[in-house]
Protein backbone atom coordinates (compact mmCIF):
# COMPACT_ATOMS: atom_id res chain seq x y z
CA UNK A 1 0.00 0.00 0.00
CA UNK A 2 1.49 3.45 -1.21
CA UNK A 3 2.00 6.08 1.72
CA UNK A 4 3.67 9.67 1.14
CA UNK A 5 4.10 11.39 4.73
CA UNK A 6 4.09 15.14 5.75
CA UNK A 7 0.95 16.83 3.71
CA UNK A 8 -0.98 18.81 5.65
CA UNK A 9 -4.42 18.17 5.26
CA UNK A 10 -4.34 15.53 2.85
CA UNK A 11 -5.64 12.51 3.84
CA UNK A 12 -6.17 9.59 1.53
CA UNK A 13 -6.19 9.60 -2.37
CA UNK A 14 -8.16 6.77 -4.04
CA UNK A 15 -8.35 6.13 -8.36
CA UNK A 16 -8.83 9.78 -9.16
CA UNK A 17 -9.85 11.75 -5.96
CA UNK A 18 -7.81 13.19 -3.16
CA UNK A 19 -9.71 12.91 -0.11
CA UNK A 20 -8.59 16.21 1.73
CA UNK A 21 -9.71 18.11 5.33
CA UNK A 22 -8.43 21.41 6.07
CA UNK A 23 -7.61 23.05 9.48
CA UNK A 24 -10.17 25.70 9.47
CA UNK A 25 -13.16 23.44 9.40
CA UNK A 26 -12.62 22.70 12.85
CA UNK A 27 -15.70 25.37 13.50
CA UNK A 28 -18.04 22.99 11.58
CA UNK A 29 -20.31 21.16 13.60
CA UNK A 30 -19.77 18.02 11.52
CA UNK A 31 -16.91 16.42 10.20
CA UNK A 32 -16.36 16.02 6.84
CA UNK A 33 -13.59 15.82 3.92
CA UNK A 34 -13.64 17.87 0.34
CA UNK A 35 -12.93 15.87 -2.54
CA UNK A 36 -10.48 17.02 -5.33
CA UNK A 37 -9.50 15.51 -8.56
CA UNK A 38 -5.54 14.33 -7.75
CA UNK A 39 -2.62 16.09 -9.75
CA UNK A 40 -5.10 19.32 -10.73
CA UNK A 41 -3.92 22.82 -9.99
CA UNK A 42 -6.03 25.34 -9.45
CA UNK A 43 -9.11 22.86 -9.38
CA UNK A 44 -12.57 23.40 -7.46
CA UNK A 45 -13.81 21.01 -4.63
CA UNK A 46 -16.01 18.03 -6.23
CA UNK A 47 -17.95 16.63 -3.57
CA UNK A 48 -18.13 17.24 0.04
CA UNK A 49 -18.86 14.03 2.26
CA UNK A 50 -19.96 14.15 5.41
CA UNK A 51 -18.17 11.51 7.94
CA UNK A 52 -20.06 11.91 11.32
CA UNK A 53 -22.74 13.36 13.84
CA UNK A 54 -23.08 13.86 16.92
CA UNK A 55 -19.65 12.20 17.34
CA UNK A 56 -21.10 9.06 15.72
CA UNK A 57 -19.86 7.42 12.19
CA UNK A 58 -22.56 8.64 9.82
CA UNK A 59 -21.32 8.45 6.17
CA UNK A 60 -23.01 10.94 3.83
CA UNK A 61 -22.86 13.36 1.42
CA UNK A 62 -23.25 17.10 1.57
CA UNK A 63 -22.91 18.20 -1.50
CA UNK A 64 -21.32 16.79 -5.10
CA UNK A 65 -21.10 17.50 -8.58
CA UNK A 66 -20.10 13.62 -9.27
CA UNK A 67 -22.33 10.58 -10.68
CA UNK A 68 -24.06 7.91 -8.50
CA UNK A 69 -21.22 5.76 -9.47
CA UNK A 70 -18.19 7.80 -8.44
CA UNK A 71 -20.59 9.15 -5.35
CA UNK A 72 -20.87 5.45 -4.04
CA UNK A 73 -17.28 4.59 -4.52
CA UNK A 74 -16.80 7.62 -2.11
CA UNK A 75 -18.44 6.53 0.44
CA UNK A 76 -17.87 2.81 0.59
CA UNK A 77 -14.17 3.80 0.50
CA UNK A 78 -14.54 6.32 3.34
CA UNK A 79 -17.20 3.63 5.01
CA UNK A 80 -14.31 0.86 4.95
CA UNK A 81 -11.37 3.34 5.97
CA UNK A 82 -13.66 5.22 8.75
CA UNK A 83 -11.53 4.78 11.63
CA UNK A 84 -8.09 6.22 9.30
CA UNK A 85 -9.80 9.21 8.04
CA UNK A 86 -11.15 9.89 11.77
CA UNK A 87 -7.82 9.55 13.10
CA UNK A 88 -6.32 12.01 10.00
CA UNK A 89 -8.83 14.79 10.79
CA UNK A 90 -7.74 14.43 14.19
CA UNK A 91 -3.82 15.41 13.00
CA UNK A 92 -5.28 17.75 10.30
CA UNK A 93 -7.00 19.73 13.02
CA UNK A 94 -4.07 19.58 15.88
CA UNK A 95 -1.73 21.34 13.40
CA UNK A 96 -0.12 17.70 12.79
CA UNK A 97 1.03 16.16 9.16
CA UNK A 98 -0.85 13.78 7.97
CA UNK A 99 -0.12 10.27 6.08
CA UNK A 100 -1.63 9.95 2.39
CA UNK A 101 -2.68 6.73 2.13
CA UNK A 102 -4.19 4.74 -1.13
CA UNK A 103 -7.47 3.18 -0.02
CA UNK A 104 -8.99 0.02 -1.05
CA UNK A 105 -12.08 -0.87 -1.81
CA UNK A 106 -12.71 -4.61 -0.12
Amino acid sequence: MWQERNKMGQLAWIEVFMLVAFPIDIHYNRRHVHVFYRGKRKQKCVAKIWIESHGKKCVEIDESNLGTKENQLLLDAINQNWDYINEQITKTFNGEKTIIKELKIK
